[in-house]
């Protein structure tokens, strides 16, 4: 019997409900989709026609999930707009950076205290590095952030990270699944990947009268058409130059936000950012069997703190650069921090390479803790600094107090 049209609207219907709960207990809804996806999956029950497996839809649902990257990062870059971009161009530079230094170090050393070969080691590097822009996306837009000052540092230094991975996973690809890497190979990829990304950028503006034109159409139907066409066409197109297609899908948002038509965009293509974006981080749940973790948590505990230091400190670094408040600072550093669906591609090719099976549990278990962690950090953010802030004043008072 096919059950696939009930499976989905069982799976619907979990997100629902634990939206609601989040809702009622006014907290992120991230963790709660993620959770009710662990809750279910291969490893969960069957009663009947109920069937929590989710087996004969699962492929489906992963690629409803991957559409809720591109609309998650599309309406991203329509609260924004090229011209704000390249004004922060210098800050983040800088602060993307230091951003992937700190980060990239934080693996090496991290594949130091544990011992780790240097082909693992490479990829926890890659794994600590990338953030994940579907949360942050999320975030920013459920808290209603998408107009702070710090926000368009936070998404370019997510671009700038994201040229970074298109590099390092070039790298890896040679080192672990062709058994050689090619200098000139990854070079010349690299190059293609910032080329296409700055053609985008700079070219925006230019041929805004163009799409203004195009997108000029008195039917909603065609008018939506036309927008989700673009969308997947450049989305799809920048994924075989080795550039994310979530990145091109915040590159097609970026351009239309110089449109006149932005306000329309953006009201047309709210209710699929929602759908699709909560069914995201349900699939994203849903590839985690929680009975299989357990070999990596210690270092994926001891992965987390590091991150979260590191990405405060870039944060920080990057505010000041772009001399905006200590508090928006922290911001930047507390959002940047969570990790997802690049972390996951990076250890699935450690798998494929044969490297140690520790990475598996070790990826699922840091992601995991930094999907959850990082949206409440950023939510209670104000709340963090405040309370730091109010330590700090009272340890300088002290001292002051202390007789010489």
């Amino acid at each position: 019997m096919d059950t696939l049209v009930f499976e989905i609207g069982l799976a619907i219907t979990l997100i629902a409900i634990v939206g609601f709960l989040s809702n009622k207990l006014n907290f992120s809804v991230i963790p709660f989709y993620i959770l009710i996806g662990m809750a279910v999956g291969p490893h969960a029950p069957s009663f009947g026609i109920i069937d929590l497996k989710f087996i004969e839809s699962s492929s489906f649902i992963n690629f409803m999930g991957r559409l809720g990257v591109l609309f998650l990062l599309f309406y991203l870059g329509l609260e924004f707009s090229v011209t704000r971009l390249i004004k922060s161009g210098k800050s983040i530079f800088i602060g993307g950076t230091v951003y992937v230094l700190l980060n990239f170090s934080s693996g090496l050393l991290l594949g130091w205290i544990m011992g780790l070969p240097i082909k693992e080691t490479m990829v926890v590097c890659g794994i600590m590095t990338s953030s994940s822009t579907a949360i942050v996306a999320k975030v920013l837009i459920d808290l209603k952030r998408t107009a702070n000052p710090e926000t368009e540092i936070i998404m370019g230094m997510i671009m700038f990270d994201d040229l970074f991975i298109a590099i390092h996973i070039s790298i890896l690809s040679g080192l672990l699944l062709s058994g050689s890497n090619s200098v000139w190979g990854v070079l010349s990829t690299s190059l293609v990947a910032l080329f296409f990304i700055l053609a985008i950028l700079i070219g925006g503006k230019r041929v805004m009268k163009y799409i203004d034109k195009l997108l000029n159409i008195q039917s909603a139907e065609l008018f939506l058409l036309v927008v989700i066409g673009v969308l997947f066409l450049v989305a799809g197109f920048s994924e075989t130059l080795h550039v994310a297609e979530a990145i091109g899908a915040l590159l097609v948002g970026l351009i239309m936000a110089e449109s006149v038509h932005a306000k329309k965009i953006e009201h047309n293509i709210l209710p699929f950012r929602d759908f699709f974006g909560a069914i995201f981080f349900f699939n994203f749940g849903l590839s985690i069997d929680p009975l299989s973790l357990g070999g990596g948590a210690v270092m994926a505990v001891v992965a987390a703190i590091l991150t979260i230091l590191g990405n405060i400190i870039a944060g920080i670094f990057s505010g000041r650069m772009s001399k905006i408040s200590n508090q928006a600072s922290a911001n930047i550093g507390f959002t940047l921090s969570a990790r997802g669906e690049f972390s996951i591609i990076m250890a699935n090719m450690g798998k494929a390479g044969g490297l140690l099976p520790v990475l598996q549990s070790f990826v699922v278990i840091y992601v995991l803790i930094l999907a959850i962690v990082a949206p409440l950090l950023t939510k209670e953010s104000k709340k963090i600094y405040n309370l730091c802030n109010l330590i700090y004043q009272k340890i300088s008072g002290r001292q002051k107090n202390i007789p010489s």
